[in-house]
């Protein structure tokens, strides 16, 4: 069996909130530790679904916006005084039809990206936060029970954090909704 579509886009709309970004890094302690203060998480980490970058190739070539090939962004904020600290956590969440190759050339590729100058494109609301680039970019992989045994067996070879995604109840809903069993829009 293999990875569905719709564990993808759930896990994605969920880790898209802070609060659900911030019970993920629960399952990895040394990430979760990162966090500057657990008591203000909504001035602590910021939350970019499908990030964009701004590349400053050289002091000839304008500036250049890149998505990257990563699902989530998170940025460590200081709450205090409302600045991106050199902490980054970037979410790669396994993608139907993706094997190992395709789910490590996404690390790899953002990590090239990322070695240049760069800036965050903020979502609105945190758009006053300074948005330069990071000291350190950490990785966190998100695998379900369908991820086959091959891409697990080379997470761990690669030395790279991963987190097994079990459905949940909001996986659940979103099959009922599939097979057409779910709210049927005012129909009873």
């Amino acid at each position: 069996m293999s990875v569905q579509q719709s564990h993808y886009e759930a896990s994605l709309a969920e880790y898209s909130n802070h609060l659900a970004a911030i019970a993920l890094l629960k399952q990895h302690r040394p990430y979760l530790e990162m966090i500057p203060s657990l008591r203000r998480p909504d001035e602590s980490l910021i939350t970019i679904p499908l990030p964009i970058v701004r590349l400053r190739n050289s002091a000839t070539t304008a500036p250049e916006a890149t998505c990257l090939p990563c699902d989530v962004a998170i940025l460590m904020c200081d709450p205090e005084w409302k600045v991106k600290t050199g902490v980054e956590i970037l979410i790669f969440i396994h993608r139907p039809h993706e094997d190992f190759s395709d789910l490590l050339k996404r690390w790899r590729q953002t990590q090239v990206w990322l070695d240049k100058d760069y800036e965050w494109l903020m979502p609105p609301r945190h758009s006053h936060v300074l948005s330069e680039g990071a000291n350190t970019v950490y990785p966190l992989f998100v695998v379900f029970s369908e991820t086959s045994e091959r891409i697990l067996r080379g997470l761990v070879g690669a030395e790279l954090p991963f987190i097994m995604q079990i459905p949940n109840l909001l996986f659940e809903e979103e099959r009922r909704d599939a097979e057409g069993l779910g709210s049927r829009g005012g129909e009873e």
